[in-house]
């Protein structure tokens, strides 16, 4: 596999550095003349390779850290802040100001997109698109539950009125694979319930968030949103190690997670939304229609490199089919398009990740070691910043391609004889998030999907694993998540029921109505949202 330079088409030139020379502190646009780390895509912008500067972002310390939690503190005051205590419309105007000028980066942000973590152009487009979407939707689910909530209810003579109420200061931490999407699928839905946050971009996919970050300044009052760069360990660290955090909201890697819950000083009312690894599998019965199953297959285990959580991570093929599968499979797999991200027709793109390519190196040499072959012409060829992805067979459980979630272009196929097999090994996982079943006879479905749904949150029948629609739970088992992620659970998620009670007598409900007449309480309040 040789590396080929295409002319960059001239939209999709860097022509302009973007250094970002500012970070977001209580509704103020610092100016940032300290450190800088230089921000690298490892696409080339040159016929002989060479990563191309992007920019640069602030590297800044524990003080600058301290000051956005004492700006995200001030902001929800105790619950006693503006924000918290703001009505629910206002909020939702904040939330449609800032969508609105979101709206005019798109194609900076797309761009960026491509650059930093070598999503295709298509790709770009839909994260761009589906984002936008995915605030809307927040929107009207929050509407929808105000309006449901404008009520008050009785019950053995006391009455109540049942709102959802916000937790307090949030830390948010997105993932690069989905730097836009991921990250604000925590960020929008906390932020419309009412909480502050302090948010850290990821490592990779850092930049395309500069096109953003006045549209989050004006957009909100000061201190609910405060934005970081730096290393995670310098910035994080801190924040929790204070205890002023309510909620930590990350997607990433478990460990990360556990790290810093360990250093939050009161844990136990600490709140957690994670979104974390998985090692999801395909199981592969012997009536599968294999023209399905293996478009599936390729899609849920190549689709942005395998670098998505809800990737298919190992296929198990049932021995009376694996031949047949493993010939088809892989001329699919071969025959898929290596380019950069605005290629014509592209499907496997640049890693963002320097390492990455020898990570998968070592797997590959790991399982060829334990008795596995790469089985497709051209597993494991490289270019400077990609491994082409290698298909393994056969694969066993105890090879580090399936104990650890590899996120890239490798391709374990474990053969079963015994449904048991894959059962067992999904039963003592650490992972529990989606699985992919291929097979067509009821009989032998559905006591498959009645245990399947105990071992993992989504089965996908005949399908790739996937987060979407967005509107649908997005949670997992085990170490996969915490808590759930979607447009109607992630505002629960974030948020916590509270209400206001009152004996059933003539001189409360006076006092009700008066509260309800004089529109006095934001809280209180049977005002109908449209």
């Amino acid at each position: 596999m040789t590396s080929t330079f295409n002319e960059i088409p001239k939209a999709y030139i860097i022509d302009k550095l973007t250094h970002q020379k500012t970070y977001l502190l209580n509704g103020e646009l610092i100016e940032w003349t300290g450190n800088t780390s230089d921000i690298y895509s490892t696409i080339s912008s040159t016929e002989e390779y060479k990563p191309t500067l992007l920019g640069s972002i602030p590297v800044l310390t524990e003080k600058e850290a301290l000051l956005a939690l004492d700006a995200a503190s001030d902001a929800f005051g105790k619950g006693k802040g503006l924000w918290p205590t703001m009505k629910v419309a206002d909020r939702i105007s904040c939330m449609e100001k800032f969508v609105t000028q979101m709206k005019t980066k798109r194609d900076e942000v797309v761009k960026l997109l491509m650059w930093e973590i070598g999503k295709n152009l298509s790709d770009s487009e839909k994260e761009f698109d589906r984002t936008v979407e995915y605030i809307y939707d927040t929107i009207e689910d929050y509407k929808e539950m105000d309006r449901n909530s404008a009520k008050f209810e009785k019950h053995s003579g006391v009455r109540a009125h049942i709102r959802r109420g916000p937790l307090g200061v949030v830390l948010c931490l997105g993932p690069y694979n989905y730097p836009l999407n991921e990250t604000f699928a925590l960020l929008i839905p906390a932020l419309i319930m009412g909480n502050t946050a302090i948010f850290k971009p990821a490592k990779y996919g850092v930049l395309l968030l500069s096109p953003l970050i006045e549209a989050f300044q004006n957009s909100f009052p000061k201190g609910v949103v405060n934005i970081l760069f730096g290393r995670g360990r310098t910035v994080a660290t801190p924040i929790m190690k204070d205890g002023r955090v309510d909620v930590l909201a990350l997607i990433g890697h478990s460990n990360s997670a556990n790290a810093l819950q360990d250093i939050h000083p009161k844990s136990n009312r600490l709140r957690m939304v994670l979104g974390l690894e998985a090692n999801n599998p395909a199981i592969v019965l012997p009536d599968a229609d294999l023209e399905l199953t293996i478009k599936e297959c390729v899609n849920g285990t190549t689709s942005f490199n395998g670098q998505r959580c809800t990737a298919l991570k190992v296929l198990y093929v049932h021995e009376n089919i694996i031949e047949d599968f493993n010939k088809r499979f892989c001329e699919a797999i071969d025959a898929l398009k290596f380019g950069n991200p605005w290629d014509n027709g592209v499907q496997l793109t640049p890693l963002p990740e320097p390492d990455k390519p020898n990570y998968i190196q070592e797997l590959i040499d790991d399982s060829i070691a334990q008795g596995a072959k790469i089985i497709n012409k051209k597993g494991g060829l490289r270019t400077e910043n990609y491994i082409f992805p290698a298909v393994m067979y056969p694969a066993k459980n105890e090879m580090r391609v399936c104990e650890e979630e590899q996120f890239g272009p490798i391709i374990p196929i474990i053969p079963f004889k015994n449904i048991e097999e894959p059962l067992d090994d999904m039963a003592s996982s650490n992972y529990g998030q989606q699985v992919s079943l291929f097979g067509k006879d009821i009989n032998t479905l559905a006591p498959l999907i009645d245990t399947l749904v105990n071992l993992v949150c989504r089965v996908n029948l005949n399908s790739s694993c996937q987060r979407g629609p967005d509107v649908y739970p997005f949670t997992g088992r085990k170490d996969s998540a915490v808590a759930t992620l979607s447009v109607h659970d992630a505002l629960r998620s974030f948020s916590i029921r509270t209400f206001v009670a009152s004996k059933d007598n003539e001189y409360n409900n006076n006092i009700l109505k008066e509260l309800l007449d004089s529109r006095a309480s934001n809280f209180v309040s049977t005002d109908y949202l449209l």
